[in-house]
């Protein structure tokens, strides 16, 4: 019978991966989320998680800071902030350098604050109207905020998904992750600017017209009261992780304090929770619960050793990251890859963390947050195709690994 589950865990496992690497099973209107559902499902039908596991197979804490920076930040949206962001940066108009530079900029430390998706899909449908307004190409813009938001977000323990996860499971310090995970993301931000830079520097002119004219009475008009809310919020929450109270709790206390609003519902602010990024997080949880169960990690550990590979080697996990965070996205990527690192060894968390959102600018389904930008552009006729985001991509990843690389010895001197 043990024999039955270890094999049954294994074909659930790479089905449930293959299904959210590809994104689809073919015959069924089922998305990346959907199949891991599925693969958790049968993990709890097949006993291989017996249902008295599952609380200990989600990592509440994650969970828990996830939703709340997803809280405070529809505050934001709500109360107009990434609105009246977008539209104030556009005065630079003019000078379209100065302007990419400044949105790169901004995407990279909202999304370091508040989390690369939500950045993305907050910011994506007015900086394309505006864009194209003011007769500019918005093709490297959105190019640089999937990029730059990737970048930034890799400077902090809040930054995106995969980092909360690391930083909760590996009980990392917010202040040492930055110190140490922040320069080499500067550095690759500044370098792909130029790269972008180089690539666009004579197709800033931009003459199409503009589908849905009428989305822009759909963006929620800056209220300053609400807007100072959200912003003192995030400041003192900021505050609260440098000290040792659990992130997630301090998190949650904000966001708490956030739905007791007399003008905001709370109806309205939990409707523009990610749910679906949630329910993802839940699913890949219980699947890679169920492979542990099985000692199947450490079987896949003690083989690779045997064969001169070692994820211990920060240089070959920073290599494996980026391919696996390229093969099923990042996230996914980071739950399986986390089994193998050593608690106390911080500076293997720190390399996947940087490694693996460095990968999410490789290609087009690297990162969600490349995914969300292009799709909604789409909403404006704008297509970036999926060779136009790799020439820029792939020199900026392998730029920003070699730069990881490169901290890497530094920091081991």
């Amino acid at each position: 019978m043990g024999s039955n589950l270890y094999w049954t865990a294994i074909i659930i496992f790479i089905v449930s991966y293959a299904g959210v690497a590809f994104g689809r099973i073919p015959g069924l209107q089922l998305d990346r989320v959907g199949i891991a559902l599925l693969g958790a499902i049968a993990m709890m039908v097949m006993t291989i998680v017996p249902l008295n596991q599952i609380i200990y197979a989600i990592d509440l804490p994650t969970l828990m800071l996830l939703y709340s920076l997803m809280i405070i930040s529809a505050q934001l949206r709500l109360g107009g902030f990434y609105t009246f962001v977008a539209v104030r940066v556009m005065h630079l108009s003019g000078q379209p350098r100065r302007l990419l530079a400044l949105v790169m900029l901004l995407s990279a430390v909202f999304s370091a604050l508040l989390a690369n998706d939500i950045i993305c899909l907050a910011f994506t449908p007015v900086l394309v109207y505006s864009l194209i307004h003011s007769k500019i190409n918005p093709i490297p813009f959105l190019l640089g905020l999937a990029i730059s938001s990737n970048l930034g977000s890799a400077a902090t323990i809040i930054g995106n998904p995969q980092n909360m996860l690391i930083g909760q499971v590996g009980r990392l310090h917010f202040d040492q992750f930055i110190v140490w995970c922040a320069p080499p993301a500067i550095v690759s931000l500044v370098i792909g600017y130029f790269i972008i830079l180089f690539f666009y520097r004579d197709r800033f002119a931009f003459d199409q017209g503009i589908k849905d004219l009428d989305f822009l009475g759909a963006w929620p008009p800056f209220n300053r009261w609400q807007s100072m809310k959200g912003l003192i919020a995030v400041s003192l929450m900021l505050v609260l992780f440098f000290m040792p109270i659990p992130r997630e709790i301090s998190a949650m206390v904000f966001a708490g304090i956030l739905l007791c609003s007399r003008k905001m519902e709370s109806r309205e602010i939990m409707s523009l929770i990610d749910w679906n990024l949630l329910i993802l997080f839940i699913a890949l949880f219980i699947i890679i619960h169920g492979i542990s169960l099985q000692q199947i990690p450490q079987v896949i550990v003690n083989s690779m050793e045997k064969s001169g590979f070692n994820l211990h080697n920060l240089y070959f996990l920073g290599f494996v990251s980026t391919l696996l965070s390229n093969l099923v996205s990042n996230v996914p990527a980071t739950m399986l890859l986390i089994k193998f690192l050593e608690p106390q060894n911080h500076e293997q968390w720190y390399v996947l963390a940087a490694s693996s959102t460095f990968a999410g600018n490789l290609i087009t389904i690297g990162s969600i947050a490349n995914l969300i930008v292009f799709e909604q552009a789409k909403r404006f006729g704008i297509s970036i195709g999926f060779w136009e985001h790799a020439r820029i991509g792939i020199p900026i990843t392998v730029v920003s690994l070699l730069i990881l690389f490169a901290w890497i010895l530094v920091m081991s001197i």
